[in-house]
């Protein structure tokens, strides 16, 4: 067996025209000049591959851990990942300092039929800053047919058919795939989803490119996957799994491609785990700072746990805020 450790990961940056500068305030080294959108933090997607920071596997992407480790990377709960050669899950921090484009990412598979071995995009948030006026476009604000919706779109008609929901910090948002939504203006958010970089856009508010063009839309597409179902939905509700003298567990979002849940930490508290060859698990720390199998992280830090790696702890000297994500 080769040696499974902590692994932590070089972020990527990504400079799409609705990002800022707020990652600064959450520990990134930003370049010194234009605005940053997303931070990728553990990604095994070509469009961004995050390399190993530390240990004998320093400097190797994802695709090449999961071509030297396989299984023990990422577990017997994905197998059907090391069959298609991709590591299952993405996650990244979002500074949404304006307002993203209205899009719809598609399910596995439309995806596997018309992106070329592309997988599907099932993906959630939690909000780590919310301004006064953050708010989130969640599917529709009323029940409509996709040629309503349609022309919607080509009159300039969309917004008044759009579900407005506000976001406060702490907040939680589940998005499966075909779910119409938008991030507008003042968050930043942690998003955990499936290994995917496609999105289909539906509006983007009439701005142009860094180019100087409109960015391309994808209608037909999105026509195509949409979800005309989910309509005036609200925030989920977190479910509290276990709450004892060591910590609060609460799970966020949990459907076939990952499960989330978040923990909260008093100083003094522990949590002991196993990765027992099931899942890889990938913990962050979203406030406070905490001991993670033996390495300190701080706000906002993330680290995967291989899948054999065996048994684990996470302790805390001060009040701490942890994300857990696996695959049950």
């Amino acid at each position: 067996m080769a040696e499974l450790y902590p692994l932590f990961f070089e972020p990527v940056f990504k400079h799409y025209l609705w990002g800022g500068r707020n990652l600064e305030k959450f520990g990134r080294d930003l370049p010194s000049e234009g605005v940053v959108a997303e931070s990728w933090e553990i990604s095994g997607h070509p469009d961004g591959l995050t390399r190993v920071k530390n240990g004998i596997y320093a400097g190797k992407t994802l695709p090449e851990l999961l071509s030297l480790l396989g299984e023990a990377l990422v577990g017997t709960n994905n197998t059907w990942a090391l069959h298609r050669g991709k590591f299952p899950l993405l996650i990244k921090l979002l500074d949404a300092n304006r307002r993203l484009s209205v899009q719809v990412h598609p399910d596995d598979a439309y995806a596997i039929e018309n992106e070329c071995n592309e997988l599907g995009k099932t993906e959630m948030w939690v909000v780590l800053k919310a301004d006064r006026n953050a708010r989130i476009i969640y599917g529709l604000a009323a029940n409509i047919s996709p040629n309503i919706f349609e022309q919607a779109v080509k009159t300039g008609e969309l917004v008044q058919y759009l579900n407005h929901i506000k976001l406060q910090k702490g907040d939680h948002i589940c998005v499966p795939a075909r779910t119409l939504h938008a991030i507008l203006e003042g968050s930043v958010i942690v998003e955990i989803q499936q290994n995917s970089n496609t999105t289909y856009r539906v509006f983007d508010w009439n701005r142009v490119g860094d180019d100087g063009n409109p960015r391309d839309l994808h209608l037909q597409k999105a026509l195509d996957v949409i979800d005309f179902t989910r309509v005036g939905e609200n925030l989920p509700i977190p479910e509290m799994t276990v709450n004892n003298k060591h910590y609060l567990c609460e799970r966020l979002c949990s459907n076939t491609y990952f499960t989330t849940e978040r923990y909260f930490m008093c100083p003094g508290r522990k949590y002991e785990g196993v990765c027992d060859g099931r899942s890889l698990e990938i913990w962050g720390v979203i406030e406070g700072k905490a001991e993670i199998a033996g390495y300190d992280l701080s706000a906002v830090k993330f680290v995967l746990l291989p899948a054999k790696m065996g048994p684990f702890k996470v302790s805390v000297s001060e009040k701490a805020t942890l994300l857990r994500t696996y695959v049950a």
